[in-house]
């Protein structure tokens, strides 16, 4: 799947992502920096009705939000150096815990991501202008 979108749709595109994902949980973000990981995310979470504010979990490396069905794990890999110190840092575990869970910079410990994981990948069209794609890793 692949969608297109700009500030002022992303909230829609994030309503599409919702229905094209058919229940799955885990989703590996990639991207360079400043291709909208977080600001997508953040609108993922609107959707859902997460109840808290949704920030960047870049030094706390997982933030978790409470939303009317359960649990988003919202986690940043970038500070971490490989699959080890992921483990070590709590990431394996909420990646198994069968909630929601969104995570920037996957490729740092892909080896920990579970089976049915679905990658993101967003990259720049313009400066205002973001492609989505979504592929089953």
């Amino acid at each position: 799947m692949e969608l297109q979108f700009t500030l002022s749709t992303i909230h829609d595109a994030a309503r599409r992502f919702w229905q094209s994902v058919n229940g799955k949980k885990v989703f590996a973000f990639h991207g360079a920096m400043g291709s909208g990981k977080t600001t997508f995310i953040h609108a993922l979470c609107d959707i859902k009705k997460v109840s808290s504010k949704v920030s960047s979990p870049t030094f706390a490396l997982i933030n978790e939000y409470s939303y009317p069905e359960g649990k988003i794990f919202h986690m940043d890999l970038y500070r971490l150096k490989d699959a080890e110190e992921t483990i070590r840092a709590g990431i394996e575990d909420s990646l198994l815990s069968g909630e929601i869970c969104l995570v920037e910079w996957p490729e740092r410990a892909e080896s920990i991501f579970p089976e049915g994981t679905l990658g993101v990948f967003l990259s720049v069209i313009d400066p205002e202008t973001r492609c989505l794609q979504i592929e089953d890793k």
